[in-house]
C-alpha cells in the first residue's frame, strides 16, 4: 500500500476516508473471491492512495502490484476523444466535420456523421458489426479492411435519435485521427496525448515489451465452477481507439484528474475539457441516471457529480471517476470478467461523501475502531466527526442505514441513530483484556469479537 500523508491542502476528513477505503475493499475482495484489484485515488492531481489486492495470475500465484498493466478497454474512448479535442485546438478538425471528409468508402449516412456524433455515440452506427466474436475471444479484433467493410453498410438507426454505444464508431474516430495526422493511431496518440500527460505506464494497444508486468485476465467461476486464465494480450488492431488501451490505475487516475476543468495542468484547455464532460445524451432504457458527453460518462453519486468512464475486456473490468468541483479522482482496475469495478467505485464515492459530510474524527472517538464479528458477519466501527458509525463491510455501500454511536467515556456509549429494526437508544460498551487492549464489544446484549475468535467459536460450535 502506498498512501501519501495528507498535506496542508488535503482536508482532514480525506485522510480518514483513505484509511477506511482499503479496509472495506479488502473485505469485498475476500467476500467476492476476486483474483485481483488495484485502486488509486488522486487529490489535486497527486496520488494520495495506491493499493493492490490479490493476485496477478491465479495459476502462478504472482502477487498483484500497482505497476501491473491491465486492459482498460473502453477507457480508450476518453483518450481518443481527448485526441480529437487536441486536434480541434490545433484547428485541424472541427466537431461538426463529417467523417466522410477524412475517410473514404463509408456508407453515405455514416459519411455524414459528425465528430460530435461519433464521440457521443449518437451516429446510429452498429455496436460491434455483424460478427462480434472478438468480444468472446473467438476471433481476432478487426483489421482496418474489415472495419472499413462494416462501415460501408448502413447505420443501424438514424443519427441524432438516441444514445447508442458503438465500438465501430470509435474505430472510425481512429481512422479519422490517422487521416488528419498522417501517422498511425498508436504512434500519434502516444506522442500527442500519452507522453504530454506524463503517463509512463500506458500504451494504446498490445503487445507490450516482455519486461513490462501485465496482469492476466480471468473468467468468472461459472459455468466451470472455477476461474480460468484469459491471457488478455491480444491486440485490438483497428479498434484500438475504442478498446485497445493498456494502463495502470495510477496512470488512469492521473489522466482523468487532468480532464477536470479546474485542473492546473492538462493536455487540453479548460474550454475543451468542459466540452468533453458536458452531457450530450441520457442513457436510455435504464433506471440509472447517467449521461454521455464526448468520450466520457457522467452522473451523480451521494449528491456528488462525477465524470469518467468504465471498461470491460475479456477477463478485465475497470472504472474511473473524477469528482466535479472537488479535485478528487478515483480509478479501479480488476482482472476478472465479473469484476464489480463499477459497484466498488460507487462504494468508494459513498465512503468519501460520508466522511466529507461528517468530518475527521475527534480525539474522543478516534480509537473506537476495528472490525468486530458475530455469527451474522462483520461490523466495522468507523469514527467520523464526533460519532462512531457502524459500517457493514459486506454491503456495496458500507454506510447504508448505518447506526451511529455517541461516546460518553473511554469505553461506553449508546446508539443515537439506528434503523427501526436495530438498537436505537441501547448501550454500547467495550470490554478490555487484562493487558489493556479492547477484546470485545457489546451492542446492547450482542457480543462482538475479533475475527480469529469468531472463527474459533464457529469451528468449535459447528465443526468442519
Amino acid at each position: 500500500m502506498v498512501t501519501s500523508a495528507p498535506g496542508k491542502e488535503m482536508e482532514d476528513w480525506l485522510g480518514a476516508a483513505l484509511d477506511y477505503i482499503p479496509q472495506w475493499l479488502d473485505y469485498q475482495m475476500h467476500q467476492s473471491e476476486q483474483p485481483g484489484c488495484v485502486i488509486v485515488i488522486a487529490h489535486r492531481g497527486q496520488v494520495v492512495l495506491e493499493r493492490a489486492f490479490g493476485q496477478a495470475d491465479i495459476v502462478t500465484g504472482a502477487p498483484l502490484t500497482p505497476r501491473h498493466r491491465f486492459r482498460v478497454a473502453s477507457h480508450s474512448k476518453t483518450f481518443s476523444a481527448a485526441g480529437v479535442l487536441k486536434l480541434r485546438e490545433e484547428r485541424k478538425i472541427a466537431l461538426d466535420d463529417c467523417a466522410g471528409r477524412y475517410v473514404e468508402g463509408l456508407h453515405p449516412a455514416i459519411a455524414e456523421a459528425t465528430m460530435a456524433q461519433l464521440l457521443s455515440h449518437s451516429a446510429g452506427i452498429v455496436r460491434d458489426g455483424p460478427d462480434g466474436r472478438q468480444w468472446q475471444d473467438a476471433r481476432p479484433f478487426l483489421s482496418e479492411a474489415e472495419l472499413r467493410g462494416d462501415l460501408a453498410s448502413a447505420p443501424t438507426i438514424d443519427a441524432n435519435t438516441r444514445f447508442k454505444y458503438s465500438n465501430h464508431g470509435f474505430g472510425l474516430i481512429g481512422l479519422v485521427i490517422e487521416a488528419v495526422t498522417g501517422a498511425s493511431y498508436r504512434d500519434w496518440t502516444r506522442r500527442a496525448i500519452i507522453e504530454p500527460a506524463g503517463l509512463a505506464e500506458t500504451d494504446p494497444d498490445m503487445p507490450l515489451a516482455a519486461t513490462v508486468p501485465a496482469a492476466r485476465g480471468h473468467s468468472s467461476k461459472l459455468p466451470l465452477g472455477r476461474r480460468v486464465v484469459i491471457p488478455g494480450d491480444n491486440p485490438t488492431n483497428a479498434l484500438a481507439a475504442a478498446t485497445g488501451f493498456v494502463s495502470t490505475a495510477g496512470d488512469l487516475v492521473r489522466f482523468f484528474a487532468q480532464l477536470d476543468p479546474v485542473a492546473e495542468n492538462s493536455i487540453l484547455s479548460s474550454a475543451s475539457r468542459r466540452e468533453m464532460i458536458r452531457p450530450q445524451w441520457r442513457y436510455p432504457h435504464t433506471n440509472v441516471e447517467r449521461y454521455y458527453g464526448l468520450g466520457v460518462s457522467s452522473g451523480k453519486t451521494a449528491e456528488w457529480e462525477w465524470f469518467g468512464h468504465g471498461g470491460a475486456f475479456q477477463g478485465f473490468a475497470s472504472r474511473s471517476a473524477t469528482l466535479v468541483d472537488r479535485s478528487l479522482a478515483v480509478s479501479l482496475v480488476m482482472n476478472a470478467v465479473d469484476g464489480p469495478a463499477d459497484q466498488w467505485v460507487e462504494g468508494v464515492l459513498h465512503i468519501l461523501a460520508t466522511f466529507a459530510k461528517g468530518g475527521a474524527p475527534t480525539s474522543k472517538v478516534r480509537d473506537w475502531t476495528g472490525r468486530w464479528w458475530t455469527l451474522w458477519g462483520a461490523a466495522d466501527l468507523v469514527p467520523i466527526g464526533d460519532k462512531v458509525v457502524v459500517a457493514t463491510p459486506s454491503l456495496p455501500n458500507p454506510f447504508t442505514e448505518a447506526s451511529e454511536i455517541t461516546v460518553s467515556d473511554e469505553d461506553h456509549g449508546h446508539f443515537i441513530a439506528a434503523a427501526g429494526t436495530a438498537r436505537h437508544g441501547e448501550p454500547v460498551r467495550r470490554v478490555r483484556r487484562p493487558e489493556g487492549q479492547v477484546g470485545e464489544i457489546w451492542f446492547g446484549g450482542t457480543r462482538l469479537v475479533p475475527e480469529a475468535e469468531a472463527a474459533a467459536e464457529l469451528e468449535a460450535r459447528y465443526g468442519g
